[in-house]
Parts: C-alpha cells; sequence; structure tokens
C-alpha cells in the first residue's frame, strides 16, 4: 500500500496531517506514538471508517484491507456465536463456510468446538483471535493491528504477537501493527513509523529507529520502555 500526503481533518481539527508512507507486500510496518497522536485514525481512513481530506491510498484494491480493533469484546457481536462471526466475513458460497470457519480457526490456534460458544464465554486472547481469524475470512493482502494487544493481559500478548508473525509468514500478508509500545512493536515490524501531533515524524528500518534514533520525540518513546529506553541512555562498558 503507497499512502500519498495523506490528510483527515474533523472541521477544523487536522487528525492526520499530510502524512506519506509505504507497507510493501507481505512487509510489516509498526506505527507508534503516544495517545491522540493519529494512529488510529489513520488506520481508519485506509480501511474507510474516516475521511479522507486530501491525499492517495493506492496499491490494494478496495476491501482487500482488513482492521483488527483494539478491545475484541466490543469489536464482536455479541449475539452471534464466534462461527457466524468468523463466517460474516467469508466471500465463499454458503455451502463451503462451515470448512472455511474451521480452517480459518486452525489458523489462529482455536479448536474448531469453539465455532458454537459466544464471545462473552470466551478469553480475552481468544476472543481476539476470534477477530482476527474473522479479519482473514475475507483474504485480504494488508492486515491492520490496531492495539491489539493492549487490552489483553501480559500473559496473552506475546502469544499474539507470535501468532501475528506466524500469520505473516505463512499468508505472505502485509501488516500495519499499530501500538503506543516500541518494544512490542520493534517484535514484529521490520520498519517503525513514529506519529506525533498526526505527522510523521520519523521512518527507519526497525534497528535503525531503536538504536539511533533521529528525533527527540521517539527518544521520549522509548525512555518509556525500561528495556529500550535504558539500552539507549545506559554510559558503554569500560575497557574494549
Amino acid at each position: 500500500m503507497n499512502i500519498t500526503h495523506l490528510t483527515v481533518r474533523y472541521g477544523a481539527f487536522t487528525a492526520v496531517d499530510d502524512v506519506s508512507l509505504d507497507i510493501p507486500p507481505g512487509g510489516a510496518v509498526g506505527l507508534v506514538g503516544e495517545s491522540g497522536s493519529g494512529k488510529s485514525t489513520l488506520a481508519r481512513a485506509l480501511v474507510g471508517l474516516a475521511p479522507v481530506s486530501a491525499g492517495t491510498i493506492t496499491g490494494v484494491p478496495a476491501g482487500h484491507t482488513q482492521m483488527v480493533f483494539q478491545d475484541p469484546y466490543h469489536s464482536l457481536d455479541p449475539r452471534l456465536t464466534v462461527g457466524a462471526s468468523v463466517a460474516e466475513g467469508i466471500r465463499l458460497p454458503r455451502g463451503e463456510r462451515a470448512a472455511e470457519v474451521t480452517r480459518l480457526l486452525d489458523l489462529v490456534t482455536l479448536d474448531s468446538a469453539v465455532a458454537s460458544r459466544y464471545p462473552r464465554e470466551l478469553s480475552g486472547g481468544q476472543r481476539q483471535r476470534v477477530a482476527i481469524a474473522r479479519a482473514l475470512g475475507a483474504r485480504p493482502e494488508l492486515l491492520i493491528a490496531d492495539e491489539i494487544t493492549s487490552a489483553l493481559d501480559v500473559s496473552v500478548q506475546g502469544a499474539i504477537l507470535n501468532l501475528i508473525r506466524d500469520l505473516r509468514a505463512r499468508l505472505g500478508l502485509a501488516v500495519l501493527f499499530i501500538s503506543h509500545n516500541l518494544a512490542v512493536v520493534r517484535y514484529v515490524a521490520d520498519v517503525i513509523a513514529v506519529m506525533h501531533a498526526g505527522r510523521l515524524v520519523e521512518v527507519g528500518p526497525t534497528d535503525e529507529v531503536i538504536n539511533h534514533p533521529r528525533e527527540d520525540y521517539t527518544r521520549t518513546l522509548m525512555a518509556a520502555v525500561p528495556s529500550i529506553g535504558d539500552r539507549l541512555t545506559a554510559p558503554p562498558p569500560d575497557g574494549p
């Protein structure tokens, strides 16, 4: 996907300001920034849920981008079974959907028996896996993951991150992974894009941004994550 000079305005307020970013086929871009920086608005614009005031989005046909939201409980209809929720996004004849639901649940490492259960009967991690399976039902070229681990227990977050990495490798998916946590993004992304006040302030390969940040704002984000901030500011060791 090629995002060129994209702007999103709500009245006089500019939520996304002249953003240009490339997400290559099969690539993983991590979009980071504090709350209110415009990350989620940009994501919503890419799937048609926020108005584009200027700029262009090219490279991925309409309908071939799917988004997984932060809170898996609110993104799933509580009146539908898991199977029915996953089937909503499947573009196959009705007679083939049950088998496809089973395949999608297997992709996200859930037993097919989960299809008959309701979201309220599942854990947060299981619900997020269902939301990912539903998004995959549309056979997307680009998956947008918007803070998908922030509402989960720490013990579950790693498993979901590993799942995203595995799905990308198995399916050749491009991924836009959005988070306020650089440590999380670092684990899944080839490229990191840093967003502040609606603008991209730094973009580069993950290791380069982590080890040699150019912007003070990036350093501030890194300092908020001890495992990264300590490495950035620690004095060099004595001796050779």
